[in-house]
């Protein structure tokens, strides 16, 4: 991230920015440069060598993290009669229909994940203007868009993250917070990098993992070696 605070600047000297460090290496140096009085969250950015305007191209998935994220996951359900009842039960922490509906047109968009039932799509698709710009368009991909709503409530708030790519064939996904011990953050980094890899476009040619880097989040990004990672070529 863009940074010209002391704290960052001061931290960009004490390494090599340059240099590929393991996951193992990665992790325990950026735990090592953080400095902020919170507990910030770990992100991990891999730039993928696939051209985002093709479709076939498009990457975009869920991976559950085996660590967890350490962040309370605030999910909305639209859902009706049976489904309803299972999404609270569940744990959803919001749940509608119709009325759901309304309240996001209205503004409220205290959730960080959007899940539907297949027949909740008509009313879902009018939101797409507001859900679509913030990544929470509900969507079979990911799995937001399903009938086993209280497996899908289940997962979220359980570890599962989305990921996709943007503009520049760039992801990014959040795999945990500093606090965490460091073979949790490396096992979640390693999980993110097999799914990615699982994703590769069968027609794609060229480098596909082209790099990859972590980074806390006030701190400076350090730079991870593809091949600990598996990562495919």
């Amino acid at each position: 991230m863009a940074n010209n605070g002391k704290r960052y600047n001061d931290a960009t000297q004490r390494y090599d920015k340059q240099h590929p460090h393991t996951a193992n290496e990665g992790v325990e140096l950026v735990k090592s440069l953080t400095a902020a009085k919170f507990d910030e969250t770990l992100e991990l950015a891999a730039r993928l060598g696939v051209d985002p305007r093709k479709a076939d191209q498009m990457i975009r998935g869920t991976v559950s993290l085996p660590s967890g994220t350490g962040t309370d996951v605030r999910v909305a359900v639209f859902a009706q009669g049976e489904a309803a009842a299972q999404a609270s039960e569940a744990g959803a922490d919001l749940v509608g229909g119709d009325d759901l509906a309304e309240q996001v047109q209205g503004g409220n968009m205290d959730f960080d994940v959007a899940i539907a039932t297949p027949d909740m799509m008509p009313v879902v698709g009018k939101l797409g203007k507001i859900l679509g710009p913030r990544g929470l368009m509900p969507n079979p991909k990911t799995g937001t868009v399903t009938d086993d709503v209280a497996k899908a409530v289940g997962e979220f708030k359980g570890g599962k993250v989305e990921y996709r790519t943007d503009r520049q064939g760039n992801i990014h996904v959040p795999v945990g917070k500093i606090s965490f011990e460091a073979d949790a953050l490396v096992a979640n980094i390693r999980a993110v990098m097999e799914e990615l890899n699982r994703a590769k476009p069968a027609a794609l040619k060229g480098r596909y993992i082209r790099k990859v880097t972590i980074s806390s989040t006030m701190g400076p990004g350090v730079r991870l070696d593809p091949a600990d990672l598996g990562a495919s070529t």
